[in-house]
């Protein structure tokens, strides 16, 4: 219902955006030079009045709509069910939105229940209808108001300019208190964590088991939260991955960007980029049926111990799934670097390998160290090829062939099914994931230096 509502809210837009134009070709005479701004911004001025304002009724209705029709439901319940306790009120709200929206309820409705489920279904579409009318009326007002206020004295390009510059900066605001937000969530619940299990021993253990015991008397639940397993098995599977996309990745990259012929390279970089839009759980397909028996029998015919779930296999993998991430980004920053050095290379005489390794590769260093970055984030944050691959064991070795698992792999373990988040277990998820924040803003400050120092010698 509202998406109907925004695509004709959208329509209406642009019928705008055409009349306001043709008016303002007809109050200049046919001469745009008679007009303070082009014939565009006095569409894109009448365009704006009329989507904004009416996209404000939206998002205003839209945040109220639910309480007020709640509201108004539980009006109208016998006394005897809107005075039940917190807990129970809030299952009877469940299940009468559940009616109401045709899904499964709790438990056998009675029929006031059911009369309940009834009237919030005759509310919302009460409110639907009349959301429709008042903001097509407000798109409608905005139209007329902004094709009357069309004149050739009209600084309609400074108005729409100032309206765009504010909506920038609201999407700026809106991203910075997100991640503010994210951050200050998984800090305060790492806290609750970190008063349940030491902060040393999290940091430095060297067992993790998080199965705690809900009883005195149970057993096997140790409890033990020492995470040097994940992160070791996560640098571990990350490094492999690495090893394989920056070497294979930077030098397809040189290759596209100064040797291939132009037909060859519109036939080969899109082609290598298709490795980026296979999803990752065929990846982790690839890697369980076919990559990780492959390294387990030639490991066993050469005399070593294979698991059937290795670092190696999931690292590989990874590794291939990656190399479009350094590949197509490193080409776009080597064929940014000005024709010019190039060409100053050659007139001194050096040959093409030695202008790459002494001009361009330093020049285009920032890019690279750029495009590495992304692919190491991309690594680390990867969970479903080592969930198939490498599997769910935390074992603490440095040896490639043996099964371990990831941050990643862990965050989604414990937080997969019913959990409660007063339990060290699953408040274990939310202090491995601000240990991986803190990873990745050291490898940003990193990354930044690095360009910085670059960007200062060669500009």
């Amino acid at each position: 219902m509202l998406s109907y509502l925004l695509l004709t809210l959208l329509l209406l837009s642009s019928i705008g955006y055409y009349l306001g134009r043709n008016r303002a070709f007809q109050v200049a005479g046919g001469h745009v030079r008679n007009l303070h701004s082009l014939p565009s911004f006095h569409g894109s001025y009448t365009a704006l009045w009329c989507g904004l304002p009416a996209l404000i009724v939206v998002a205003v209705w839209a945040f109220l709509q639910p309480s007020i029709i709640l509201e108004l439901v539980l009006s109208h319940l016998p006394p005897a069910l809107r005075e039940l306790p917190p807990d129970r009120l809030g299952l009877l709200i469940n299940d009468i939105q559940n009616l109401a929206n045709g899904n499964i309820v709790s438990s056998n409705p009675n029929p006031a229940v059911l009369a309940a489920a009834e009237h919030y279904q005759y509310l919302q579409r009460i409110g639907h209808i009349c959301l429709w009318i008042v903001a097509l009326l407000a798109a409608t007002a905005g139209i007329a108001y902004g094709w009357r206020a069309i004149s050739p004295k009209l600084r309609a390009r400074n108005r729409v300019e100032r309206v765009v510059t504010l909506l920038l900066i609201a999407s700026s605001t809106v991203a910075i208190f997100t991640t503010i937000g994210i951050v200050l969530s998984v800090l305060f619940e790492s806290i609750r964590f970190f008063h349940k299990v030491p902060f040393s021993d999290f940091l430095f253990g060297l067992q993790w088991s998080p199965q705690t015991a809900m009883r005195t008397d149970q057993i096997g639940s140790s409890g033990a939260f020492g995470a040097v397993p994940l992160f070791t098995g996560t640098l571990l599977i990350s490094g492999i991955a690495m090893l394989v996309a920056v070497p294979i990745g930077l030098m397809s990259a040189l290759y596209l960007s100064e040797y291939a012929s132009p037909k060859f390279r519109a036939i080969a970089k899109p082609a290598l980029e298709i490795l980026a839009g296979i999803p990752t759980v065929v990846y982790g397909f690839f890697a369980a049926l076919t990559v990780a028996p492959l390294i387990r029998d030639l490991g066993t015919a050469l005399g070593f111990q294979v698991a059937s779930e290795s670092a190696l296999a999931a690292g590989l993998v990874m590794g291939i799934m990656i190399i479009p991430f350094v590949s197509s980004l490193s080409d776009d920053v080597i064929n940014a670097v000005p024709q010019s050095m190039r060409d100053g290379s050659y007139a001194l005489g050096a040959t093409q390998s030695e202008t790459i390794k002494r001009v361009l590769l330093p020049a285009a260093l920032p890019g690279i160290v750029g495009s590495i970055l992304l692919a190491v984030s991309r690594a680390i944050g990867e969970t479903m090829i080592v969930v198939m691959a490498a599997g769910l064991s935390a074992n603490l070795t440095a040896n490639p062939l043996q099964a371990v698992t990831t941050v990643t792999v862990q965050i989604v373990t414990l937080l997969t099914g019913d959990q409660e988040f007063d339990s060290a277990k699953t408040l274990a998820a939310f202090a491995l994931g601000l240990v991986l924040f803190i990873v990745t803003l050291i490898l940003n400050i990193i990354a930044l230096h690095v360009v910085r120092k670059y960007r200062e010698q060669y500009e």
